[in-house]
């Protein structure tokens, strides 16, 4: 780095170039949501909580997603909406590089999650009498904790490379929050390594685990075809459907994101892909759950009754 360059100490998040008067369209959207996101999720976690009769190995791995997805949001979400109030306030290094940390441990212990439940919908739909050995809560807690414990030390190499690279202008991120493929844009230095590390840790993290849940997937349909009763079929389905919807939105978009070539608009189709893979999936996933699941349902009824008899 040459000495007439300067280091940068803040960052302009470019966020959504549209006129001001969408700037509050697009406010008043993503607060909406924003406030859905923190209530569903919260509604999850509060039912769980509440009710003994979702005590269970699933519904602990559900109360882990609903914090990752609160995470989430509340990681970009407030930063975006401010930006929209006043697009030329800056974020300031240390913020930018923070925010990008919690983005990948959030994103990267989700990946792990959704796998964990996999496994658990496998090991009860294909292994129903070993189930409570196979998923003590001993193995469950143990699962959780690797989970978080990957997705942070993974996040912490991204960013350890991220640091050692020299920022010396521009300082125009042409994203909503500071996501590591648009920082790395700005680096004053070659970012293949970091490119490399990204594309590795997709391949492990995002195409290893879905086939993981593919291959579990297959062998619980097998299952759940050979279940003679038709209320127990059901009742099958539905969890498992809910869990593949999940799925699909959360893979799907990240894969598209970190692992598509890019394409003259990739900018513009990168801030939609991430709209969906770090905003709508966490409004949605709360909604997905408890709307096709009976035992949700049926615990929020036994709340509420218990509140008015109170």
């Amino acid at each position: 780095m040459e000495n007439n360059q300067t280091t940068v100490t803040d960052f302009i998040l470019l966020g959504f170039l549209v006129s001001p008067k969408m700037h509050m369209v697009l406010f008043g959207f993503f607060f909406l949501l924003y406030i859905l996101t923190l209530l569903g999720n919260g509604v999850i976690l509060g039912l769980i909580c509440l009710d003994s009769r979702l005590h269970t190995p699933m519904y602990f791995f559900l109360s882990q997603l609903a914090i990752v997805d609160i995470s989430y949001a509340s990681n970009t979400v407030p930063q975006m909406l401010a930006n929209l109030l006043d697009p030329t306030k800056p974020i300031s290094f240390g913020g930018c590089i923070i925010q990008t940390y919690l983005f990948l441990v959030f994103a990267l212990t989700e990946c792990l999650l959704l796998v964990m439940m996999s496994y658990d919908r496998y090991v009860a739909i294909c292994h129903p009498l070993r189930y409570t050995i196979m998923m003590s809560w001993k193995v469950c807690i143990g699962l959780a904790i690797t989970s978080w414990a990957c997705g942070s030390l993974l996040a912490l190499v991204h960013v350890l490379l991220l640091l050692r690279l020299p920022f010396c202008g521009p300082r125009e991120i042409n994203h909503f929050f500071c996501e590591i493929l648009s920082v790395l844009k700005l680096a004053c230095a070659d970012i293949w390594l970091n490119k490399l590390v990204i594309f590795v840790a997709c391949v492990f993290i995002l195409v290893g685990p879905l086939c993981l849940v593919l291959i579990s997937y297959t062998h619980i349909l097998g299952a759940i075809l050979r279940i003679q009763s038709g209320e127990g079929r059901k009742k099958a389905f539905s969890t498992c459907s809910s869990h593949l919807c999940v799925v699909g939105l959360f893979f799907g978009s990240a894969i598209i994101t970190y692992m598509s070539p890019n394409s003259k608009n990739f900018e513009k189709q990168q801030k939609i892909l991430f709209l969906f893979y770090s905003f709508f999936n966490p409004t949605l996933n709360p909604f997905i759950y408890s709307l096709r699941n009976a035992e949700v349902k049926g615990a929020l009824r036994r709340v509420l009754r218990r509140e008015r008899s109170v």
